[in-house]
């Protein structure tokens, strides 16, 4: 999916879920921060050629870094040195997975397993489209309900 999709989707998860957290100025911009993590893979594998990149080198780049394995593994990190961060960090973490496994290409959701999971949205499409047209409109009444 397109950046915009996972903005829009971090965006939408962190308001969600503001009226039940405790800590929202951390909470809101970790969500949203996070929802782009796993897209670093396709930032960083190809302009360094270090060995330790190479499980993120492929053909189709969603194995590695769109795992849930590496989901779960870093909110265990990050919960052990930040405990607050924990949360935010897998709600964006785990919704761009999400929304990456609907695509045609999919994710291997239990990395270092082949197994993959794919759906039936093709990047640019109307259906792509028609999600983030949806996903913003659900934003937009998630403020409304916030200030009204």
């Amino acid at each position: 999916m397109f950046k915009r999709i996972h903005l829009l989707v971090g965006v939408f998860m962190a308001l969600y879920f503001l009226p039940v957290v405790n800590h929202k100025i951390v909470f809101f911009p970790m969500v949203v921060v996070a929802s782009f993590i796993p897209d670093l893979d396709a930032v960083i594998a190809p302009k360094k050629n270090f060995r330790i990149l190479q499980p993120l080198k492929n053909q189709t780049y969603k194995d590695f870094m769109h795992s849930y394995t590496v989901c779960v593994s870093l909110a265990i990190i990050v919960a052990l040195l930040y405990p607050i961060l924990a949360l935010p960090f897998f709600i964006g973490y785990s919704v761009h997975l999400f929304f990456d496994s609907l695509t045609l290409i999919g994710i291997c959701p239990f990395w270092p397993s082949k197994s993959r999971i794919t759906g039936f949205i093709s990047h640019g499409s109307k259906t792509e489209k028609t999600i983030e047209l949806m996903i913003a409109l659900f934003i937009l009444l998630l403020v409304l309900r916030y200030i009204f």
